[in-house]
C-alpha cells in the first residue's frame, strides 16, 4: 500500500516532476524543491534523506498512478498481456517516464535496473495479483506467482529499455505483437 502524501509533500513531488521534466533529474536539489514548492528545506528533509530520495518518490508516485488505471477483475492469460502492453503504453507516454526513456536513459537505468525499488516492487506485487487470477482459470502456467512476476517484469522492462535501439529494426506494431508472443510464451501452461 502507497502512503497518502500530505498537501506539503504533494507540493514538493510536484514540483520533483516539474523539474525532471524541464532539466532532468540530475537538476534536482533539495534547494530548488524547496523554492518551487514553496517551502523549507528542513521541511523536505522531514520526509526524505536527500533529493535523491525525493526522486525515488516521484517515480514511485507517477508508477502508482499508472496502476491506478487497472481495476481488480478476473483475468485470463490475455488479460495479463493486454494489461502489461497497456502498462507499457502509459508509462511509455508519461511525461516524466518518457523523458527519462529519451534524453537521459542512464537515468531511468539508475532508478530502475540498479536495484528493486519500491516501484517495481508495486509492479511485481499487480503483476503477482494478475497472474494468481489468471492461474484460477488454468490460463496461465501453475509456478508461483511472485517468481512468474519477476521474470514478467524482467522482459518487459528491457523491452522498453531497448525499445529505441532496436527502432530501426523493427517497427512499432511488430515490436508490439514480437513483446506479445514472448510474454504469452512465459505465462503458457
Amino acid at each position: 500500500m502507497l502512503p497518502n502524501w500530505d498537501a506539503t509533500q504533494t507540493r514538493i513531488l510536484d514540483a520533483a516532476d516539474d523539474v525532471i521534466l524541464r532539466r532532468g533529474v540530475h537538476d534536482v536539489t533539495i534547494a530548488d524543491l524547496a523554492r518551487r514548492a514553496e517551502v523549507s528545506r528542513p521541511t523536505i528533509y522531514r520526509s526524505w534523506s536527500d533529493a535523491d530520495d525525493v526522486v525515488r518518490t516521484a517515480l514511485l508516485r507517477r508508477a502508482a498512478g499508472i496502476l491506478s488505471r487497472f481495476p481488480e477483475r478476473e483475468r485470463s492469460r490475455a488479460d495479463v498481456v493486454d494489461d502489461v502492453l497497456r502498462f507499457i503504453a502509459l508509462f511509455r507516454g508519461d511525461a516524466v517516464y518518457g523523458r527519462l526513456l529519451a534524453e537521459e536513459p542512464e537515468a531511468f537505468t539508475r532508478y530502475t535496473l540498479q536495484r528493486v525499488g519500491s516501484s517495481q516492487r508495486m509492479i511485481i506485487g499487480w503483476l503477482a495479483q494478475a497472474i494468481s487470477a489468471a492461474q484460477q482459470g488454468a490460463t496461465v502456467r501453475a509456478a508461483p506467482p511472485q517468481e512468474i512476476a519477476v521474470m514478467l517484469l524482467l522482459v518487459a522492462q528491457s523491452a522498453v529499455l531497448s525499445h529505441g535501439t532496436v527502432a530501426e529494426l523493427i517497427d512499432e506494431d511488430a515490436w508490439e505483437r514480437e513483446l506479445r508472443a514472448a510474454l504469452h510464451g512465459l505465462l503458457r501452461p
